[in-house]
């Protein structure tokens, strides 16, 4: 009776092992088609965007989101194709079933959760350069085919109205305006603000925030002063610290404020300018702006109380 129990059980246990296989198979195309067409339909939809308006909203809103989830079901393809192997060896004991389950499920998520690093540390580093290009690549005149020019902070001023120059003046959107300079044809393109982090010479990612600041050295109306920066990673938690020179010549802003008189000087080296504030209550407030004037701009009109409108 009880050898006649025994190949009953492991009769059911060789059909349903057969079952397993056949269903699991089937997932694995099943899965990884939705993981790749996710990703190819995303393309497509990139590729059939007009403007470089349209696909810089596109890219900087779901590309990454849609790289993950992506990266997600080719994971879970993983997990079940790893859950064909061995099926002679599967058939020889239940225990081995469980035992591949385990390790093909270990897998899995070991390319889940690698994927992940990826896409959070070092993809936001390829996006930005993309974004950069699709945001300052020359626009195009439709009417007659010439190339437009880009108006600086100040040129752009005059083609803006009062309400589009009050959302920068608070800093929550960004405007570019860019102008077909011999027929007066004018495109305005709306951004929104972003934040961002310093590249870690460590790791290579973007992810170097400061942390802290302190005054070492009180700058006097003679001699310049020395600021110690404190920045951490939040990947590798790498600290590093860089001294700063306060300088000398300074003026008071109408809050108590003191700003640098002049803290920029032109630098055709530089492509973005980064500027992090701290409030006294721990709050952060972080800036990206194309050039040195911009930045320069925003430092002689900065007031914090705009910023909490």
């Amino acid at each position: 009776m009880s050898k006649q129990v025994t190949r009953m059980n492991n009769d059911f246990y060789l059909d349903f092992l057969a079952k397993w296989q056949q269903i699991v198979s089937l997932l694995v195309f099943l899965t990884l088609g939705i993981g790749v067409l996710n990703y190819v339909f995303y393309k497509i939809s990139f590729s059939t965007k007009k403007t470089f308006k349209e696909k810089f909203d596109l890219a900087s809103e779901k590309e990454s989101k849609k790289l993950l989830s992506g990266h997600i079901f080719v994971a879970i393809a993983l997990f079940l194709f790893c859950n064909t192997l061995e099926y002679e060896t599967m058939k020889l004991d239940g225990l081995w079933f469980f035992i591949r389950l385990f390790v093909s499920m270990c897998i899995g998520v070991l390319y889940g959760y690698i994927a992940q690093l990826i896409i959070k540390f070092y993809y936001p580093g390829v996006l930005e350069k993309k974004l950069k290009k699709l945001r300052y690549t020359p626009r195009i005149n439709p009417e007659n085919g010439n190339k437009m020019k880009l108006l600086s902070e100040a040129e752009e001023d005059a083609y803006l109205d009062e309400g589009m120059q009050a959302e920068e003046n608070v800093f929550s959107v960004d405007y570019d305006v860019w102008i077909d300079e011999a027929t007066g044809y004018t495109k305005i393109e709306k951004y929104k603000g972003h934040l961002s982090a310093l590249e870690c010479d460590r790791c290579g990612f973007q992810t170097l925030r400061l942390q802290k600041e302190e005054i070492i050295k009180e700058a006097t109306d003679t001699e310049d002063g020395e600021l110690l920066k404190e920045f951490k990673c939040s990947y590798c938690n790498r600290i590093k610290r860089k001294n700063v020179v306060l300088a000398h010549k300074i003026k008071e802003g109408g809050d108590g404020s003191h700003l640098i008189d002049d803290p920029l000087a032109h630098d055709s080296r530089i492509s973005v300018v980064k500027i992090e504030i701290h409030g006294v209550n721990g709050e952060v407030k972080e800036f990206d702006f194309q050039n040195l004037d911009q930045a320069k701009n925003f430092l002689n009109e900065f007031d914090f109380q705009k910023l909490e409108a």
